[in-house]
């Protein structure tokens, strides 16, 4: 006898691809809520599972992306085209999580190639052993350049790579001493790229790693305790196993994925806000041995994470993310991808150009009036269009309700369509307040029921809740 599946609780399923995806429309919801719980984060964790997104066509609509050259505002289009259409969620959500922790710049080289690749590394080893993440980032032109460990020779050492592999990227201040910055330094001399020919008119020419054995101190180091005649992979073999790192990246991703925290500066001073969800990560990372997807899918199989909600403020790519979404839009080719640059500027970031190493800083730090209107005028501007696919299917289950369609199976339906969107008891009654003027929507006048349906729409994605995830 084959058991019947067991099905997923919808609001469950919502509260998880808002956090390890960008968001869901009703189908996609309801199409993943057919899996158990655990069968969804199995397939979440291993994106080899699935197609990757067919965006080879963007090259008729974007001959920068044909040619790869430089025009950062395409490249983000084509990440956000992938972040909405992607069969592997949690795989994009994790190449932007590395990218606001291992911040790699373009500003500084002014060389796209280079940003792209680097993405690309992020997109490829997101779920990896941390070994394998930082073995890649150290070999990264875009991260050598960015942190000058293209000068960082063996008769002369340059810091700036050990000091931020050791203080941003695995351990926090704290951990390592000045000592052990130098020696991991020295143990990443020679590590260097290919010179790409001059950005102009050449732009679309990469760079490529090469270790210059030369170049290399072959001297004996001390770091961490371990002593040895140490390269680059053994100081990261080190580095993976401390718990220090095991804690700080837990940190990271508590603060990625359930709830926001204070930002980086303050962990040395300030303990996490749930000491046991951080240990339960830590011991996940220990017993697989640094293994990242282990540790995501403990996290997201954890009681801590299911009950967050509404704890986290979203990020201007994952708001902007989530409003494509749900309208319908660029689920096929199509022109004004670059536009999404201005808007995510307009609201505080700009993806391949983190503001520093340190990265974004996050939570409420993403919102002033400035942004936060940013945010309400995109939402509103992009839902207020009854063409789009995704409010069509808003207006056609609000058509398809039993009657009589009360203002509060309507409002029902809206927040269903926002993936579930959760709001406090005043918000959904102002929003009933605001449905019951004109009382049941009844399609007898198509046109004024339509305004009516998209006045509702643009208040719901206006609500202090709509911010949150």
């Amino acid at each position: 006898m084959v058991l019947a599946q067991t099905k997923t609780d919808l609001d469950l399923v919502a509260h998880l691809l808002r956090r390890a995806g960008f968001g869901a429309d009703k189908a996609e919801i309801e199409r993943y809520a057919g899996k158990s719980y655990d069968e969804i984060i199995d397939d979440l964790v291993h994106p080899e599972r699935f197609s990757q997104v067919e965006d080879d066509l963007l090259g008729r609509f974007y001959p920068h992306l044909a040619a790869n050259k430089d025009n950062g505002a395409v490249w983000n289009g084509r990440w956000l085209f992938r972040m909405v259409n992607t069969e592997r969620p949690l795989q994009e959500k994790m190449a932007l999580f590395w990218h606001g922790i291992l911040a790699t710049g373009w500003t500084k080289s002014e060389h796209t190639p280079s940003m792209v690749n680097h993405i690309q590394m992020l997109r490829d080893n997101g779920l990896a052993n941390f070994r394998t993440i930082l073995l890649e980032l150290s070999r990264d032109p875009a991260m050598i350049f960015w942190l000058d460990n293209n000068e960082n020779h063996g008769a002369a050492i340059n810091e700036n790579y050990g000091r931020e592999i050791l203080e941003l990227f695995s351990m926090g201040i704290g951990n390592y001493t000045e000592d052990d910055i130098k020696n991991a330094a020295r143990a990443f001399t020679g590590w260097t790229f290919t010179q790409p020919l001059p950005l102009y008119p050449f732009g679309h020419f990469e760079a490529e790693f090469v270790y210059r054995e030369d170049d290399h101190d072959e001297g004996e180091k001390e770091f961490l305790g371990h002593k040895g005649n140490f390269n680059g992979e053994d100081i990261i073999d080190i580095i993976a196993r401390q718990e220090a790192t095991a804690r700080f990246i837990a940190r990271h991703l508590y603060t990625f994925f359930v709830a926001d925290e204070p930002q980086v500066p303050a962990w040395s001073i300030q303990p996490p806000q749930d000491p046991d969800a951080i240990q339960t990560l830590v011991d996940a990372w220990m017993e697989s041995d640094a293994d990242i997807g282990h540790v995501v899918s403990t996290m997201l199989k954890s009681e801590f994470f299911k009950n967050a909600r509404m704890k986290r403020v979203k990020s201007p790519t994952e708001f902007v993310a989530n409003v494509v979404k749900i309208s319908g839009d660029y689920r096929e080719v199509d022109v004004g991808l670059e536009s999404f640059q201005g808007t995510l500027v307009a609201m505080g970031q700009t993806l391949m150009d983190p503001p520093s190493v340190e990265g974004w800083h996050t939570g409420k730090e993403w919102i002033d009036g400035g942004t936060l209107t940013e945010r309400v005028n995109f939402a509103v501007n992009t839902l207020n269009d009854a063409s789009k696919p995704g409010v069509r299917n808003i207006i056609e289950a609000i058509r398809s309700l039993d009657q009589p369609r009360t203002p509060e199976k309507v409002v029902g339906v809206v927040l269903d369509h926002l993936c579930r969107l959760d709001v406090d008891d005043e918000t959904r009654e102002t929003l009933v307040e605001h449905a019951y003027d004109g009382g049941d929507i009844e399609f007898e006048n198509e046109e004024e029921s339509v305004q009516r349906i998209l006045r509702l729409v643009t208040l719901a994605v206006s609500t202090r809740e709509f911010q949150f995830e």
